[in-house]
């Protein structure tokens, strides 16, 4: 009677475990999740002529479509064509960059001119856009993507370790009838349970660090006074990080510029920026780094110094670029397996009643 108790509870710890563990996930989930509100949508006339400013909120790559949402939370389908012409913003004689329809990123701020459709959509003539508005969209993708990439992930995981729960309830039915006629049941079922819960609560560890990278790999690389141009041994050291950061798994690359005193504060500013932006493109051409992996570059210029900058050693060590690999801490960490004790594979099943 007393074993039979005990197994009651066991059997209630499991349950209750592993429900606790999938609600914390999807309470997560959409706590984590921002749904575009279909109300305020423009309908445009067919052949009705517009010019829309906004920022992207959607992006359906199949339909060669994406959504704007004006200053006024006015959303509006534009849809592109082989005609549209995508380009950043020029000069005086306006100028400027020609893109592909794969660089219209959520988070890009843009002006679209078209024409409306049968379908109420606008059908893009022209996008236009700064190269600004550009890298931070692109800083937004490197962000999200992965972010989104593991959480897809996560929830993979979270199913397997539904079935593994299930497959233990049921093996706890099964001891239980075993151990009206064998002592010791009692301690097994005991143990599975605490597996259980412990499974459960690495699941909940790994997604509570999805967000949370750790610093794998670092290494800086030094310059000349007043120049942004990579010398080859800093060529040589951003091969090896890159090498490196093309083994590891969820990986950002973190550049950060900075410069020595010599010079006007706005002078070493820009210096730092300068050769920020020369390690980020020659990752990018000389390795095929994506940029989704590169966080946006930031030059400090003469500020966060690691040495004196009033000695010719300690200016040398502060004009430098400093290049991490950032790894995710909740891909690292191993995923919870259910193993059998010992009890459970040594005693057989009971045979099924006819």
């Amino acid at each position: 009677m007393s074993n039979m108790k005990t197994f009651r509870l066991a059997s209630l710890a499991l349950s209750l475990a592993a429900s606790l563990g999938v609600n914390a996930y999807a309470q997560g989930g959409a706590q984590g999740t921002t749904a575009v509100g279909s109300t305020n949508t423009r309908t445009v006339a067919d052949g009705q002529k517009m010019t829309v400013k906004g920022v992207v909120v959607r992006r359906n790559i199949d339909a060669n479509t994406f959504e704007v949402q004006d200053a006024n939370g006015v959303i509006t389908t534009v849809a592109l064509t082989d005609r549209t012409s995508i380009k950043t913003k020029g000069g005086f004689f306006g100028g400027g960059s020609t893109y592909g329809a794969t660089n219209i990123l959520r988070g890009l701020n843009l002006e679209v001119d078209g024409r409306g459709n049968s379908a109420g959509q606008l059908v893009a003539s022209k996008v236009r856009f700064g190269d600004t508005d550009l890298r931070v969209a692109r800083s937004i993708s490197s962000r999200v993507d992965p972010v989104e990439s593991r959480v897809g992930n996560a929830e993979g995981r979270i199913d397997q370790v539904e079935q593994n729960s299930q497959r233990l309830s049921g093996q706890l039915d099964e001891l239980a009838a075993v151990s009206n006629a064998a002592r010791g049941g009692a301690k097994a079922a005991q143990e599975s349970a605490d597996m259980a819960i412990s499974g459960v609560n690495m699941t909940n560890e790994r997604i509570s660090a999805l967000d949370d990278y750790t610093a794998q790999q670092s290494v800086n690389v030094n310059f000349r006074v007043g120049s942004a141009v990579l010398s080859p041994e800093a060529r040589s050291s951003l091969d090896g990080i890159a090498q490196q950061a093309m083994k590891a798994r969820g990986y950002v690359i973190e550049v950060r510029g900075f410069a020595s005193a010599d010079g006007s504060e706005n002078a070493n500013r820009a210096l730092s920026q300068r050769r920020a932006d020369a390690v980020v493109r020659y990752l990018a051409e000389t390795h095929n780094i994506p940029l989704r992996r590169i966080i946006t570059p930031f030059g400090y210029g003469e500020k966060q110094a690691i040495a004196d900058n009033s000695t010719r050693a300690g200016r040398e060590q502060n004009r430098r670029v400093e290049v991490s690999v950032l790894v995710n801490r909740g891909i690292m960490q191993p995923a919870p397996e259910m193993r059998p004790t010992k009890t459970e594979a040594a005693t057989p099943p009971p045979t099924p009643q006819q």
